[in-house]
């Protein structure tokens, strides 16, 4: 129990709560909405706002330890070695486990590979992450060094990923850049935004093959955001194609979501120093959305409306 100060004032419950405990908002919001709350004796709700003299009274359990067990699931292992793996992850596959999703992830299935890996339980040795529905090449560290090596350099920009994603519709630039802060959305906490104070990200960004109401796309990161290219291109007005979130699905997809796959990774092995590249191919459910994308008007185009080149 505790009485809002001046000072704590004007903020939100679920805020100030997360602050006093220290677990995640989410896991506080939710608390909040069970019942675990109340503001001068009435159940109060996350977004209520806490003013001067609000008795506030709470009790939030902590949140269940995670266990990670590993599971023989498929894992497609595009290279290995002592130090590190590149695995090519299944569209529809979560990366890691969370509070929300257990078990049957990708970390899982390395863990039952490996025996063990370094680093955070819930995330061992990934060196980076993809969305549940996007697919393609990841990058994991089998021990410790390789894991702070390779995090460093994904730090500054030395790992190179390129993806091949849809886009609905077609952009009037088919060439370009795009630069756009990215932060939590205000309004949706499943979702991303551009924003003035989110995390500086940059998308680099070139025609693949146009079609009658979509384009497909080489897409190449600077920077590593969550949900980067899908909140890029949802700000543009053309939403990668399939996305449940930024955008809808359709019915010419038979993907789980989003059309967007991580095709090539080149990085510096931590121990050698020797370049390494690799590439991994869309999976047939991507490869079925450009055939029934162009059987709506014949086949794919590649030619360019006249337009300004981004930059």
């Amino acid at each position: 129990m505790f009485t809002v100060s001046e000072e704590t004032s004007g903020g939100r419950i679920d805020v100030e709560l997360t602050r006093r405990t220290g677990f995640s908002r989410s896991h506080v919001a939710a608390a909040i909405r069970a019942g675990a709350a109340a503001v001068n004796g009435e159940p109060a709700k996350p977004s209520r706002i806490l003013e001067p003299g609000d008795s506030v009274t709470y009790t939030i359990a902590a949140p269940p330890v995670l266990e990670v067990l590993p599971q023989a699931l498929p894992l497609d292992v595009v290279f290995e070695d002592e130090t590190l793996l590149v695995v090519n992850k299944a569209a529809g596959m979560v990366t890691h486990p969370s509070h929300g999703w257990v078990d049957n992830t990708l970390v899982n299935a390395l863990l039952a590979h490996t025996g063990a890996l370094p680093g955070d339980p819930l995330r061992a040795g990934l060196v980076h992450r993809l969305d549940r529905d996007t697919s393609g090449l990841l990058l994991v560290a089998k021990t410790e060094a390789a894991l702070t090596t390779l995090g460093r350099a994904m730090q500054k920009r030395y790992i190179k990923r390129e993806y091949r994603g849809i886009v609905a519709g077609v952009p009037r630039e088919l060439d370009g850049v795009i630069r756009g802060a990215i932060g939590r959305d205000p309004h949706n906490r499943l979702k991303y935004a551009i924003r003035a104070d989110g995390k500086f990200a940059v998308t680099h960004y070139t025609l693949r093959q146009r079609f009658k109401d979509a384009t497909e796309l080489d897409l190449t990161l600077e920077t590593g955001r969550t949900h980067q290219i899908r909140v890029h291109f949802a700000a543009l007005g053309y939403p990668i194609f399939n996305d449940p979130i930024y955008g809808k699905l359709d019915p010419r997809s038979p993907l789980p979501g989003q059309a967007l796959h991580a095709w090539r990774l080149g990085f510096k092995h931590p121990v050698t120093k020797e370049m390494l590249a690799f590439e991994a191919e869309p999976p047939p459910d991507y490869l079925a959305t450009l055939v029934n994308l162009g059987l709506d008007r014949g086949g794919p185009s590649t030619t360019r409306p006249s337009a300004l080149r981004s930059g």
